[in-house]
């Protein structure tokens, strides 16, 4: 046990799409139940998804939050997806006591339910939903030094086996997902993904530089076409906040035809798995 937490971005993928059955997230879903087949069995989750944004960083409170079937246009089993974890209302409010006494506005809401970048990979990696989980949003603006700050005043939280997930997608063009992939899409996005492995994995670059990178994501080769907004892209922002250095372990898939990546910091700082 160790109060320093371990730490995943993850691609979460089309909706609900990865608990249908779609053959496009099969190496999506099997590349979280590797991961969660791996990683020390958390006390309780933290979990950041894109698609929350308020004005201020807003964290659940509630203890028994239920689902916001947030998309439209999928099957009707859809709507009736079922992820009854319990919130953790003690970890909420020690949160939002940090953030005020680190001066950054915050607010705990008992209202919120959890959105689908937190269920759909919560009940393939943890599938019982007993381990307590709490949302914090992203914060409207959208700035990656801001969500780098976020992610650095987390360190602050006591919280034994805490896990730190940031629900995103490391590539997250809606227009491509939907047009067919041509030499030209393709190169632009593994240049894109290489730059992200790269500034992610690399133990030689200094985190300075790390930080100024992510920073400045937009100079990255093709970072428009793969992200032509940033909200999917953030959630990493404040996992590498959190951990301030080079991830202990990185997965290359595809998710909807699209080259996308995940990265994990254990708590120990060494690499659990076999391969990559």
């Amino acid at each position: 046990m160790t109060n320093k937490p371990q730490v995943l971005f993850l691609s979460h993928g089309g909706g609900p799409s990865p608990l249908l059955g779609d053959e496009g997230h099969k190496e999506m879903v099997a590349c979280l139940k590797k991961i969660a087949d791996h990683i020390p069995t958390p006390s309780a989750i933290l979990i950041i998804s894109a698609h929350w944004e308020e004005n201020v960083a807003t964290i659940t409170s509630a203890a028994r939050p239920a689902l916001l079937y947030d998309y439209s246009g999928f099957p009707e089993e859809s709507y009736t997806i079922q992820y009854a974890c319990p919130g953790d209302p003690g970890l909420a409010n020690q949160l939002h006591e940090i953030f005020e006494k680190k001066g950054v506005a915050s607010r705990l809401d008992d209202q919120r339910d959890f959105d689908h970048g937190v269920f759909v990979p919560l009940k393939i990696m943890y599938p019982d939903a007993d381990i307590p989980c709490v949302q914090v949003s992203l914060v409207s603006g959208l700035d990656p030094a801001e969500h780098l700050r976020i992610g650095e005043i987390l360190q602050d939280l006591a919280h034994e086996n805490l896990l730190v997930i940031g629900s995103g997608f490391s590539f997250h063009n809606m227009n491509a997902f939907f047009t067919p992939v041509t030499s030209e899409s393709e190169a632009m996005n593994v240049s894109f993904e290489s730059w992200l492995v790269e500034t992610c994995s690399n133990p030689d670059i200094e985190e300075a530089e790390r930080a100024q990178r992510l920073t400045q994501w937009h100079q990255a080769p093709f970072a428009d076409f793969c992200h032509p907004r940033e909200e999917h892209l953030l959630p990493l922002h404040v996992c590498y906040g959190l951990t301030r250095t080079h991830c202990s372990d990185f997965f290359e898939l595809r998710i909807l035809g699209r080259k996308s990546s995940m990265y994990y910091w254990s708590a120990e700082q060494f690499s659990i798995f076999p391969t990559n």
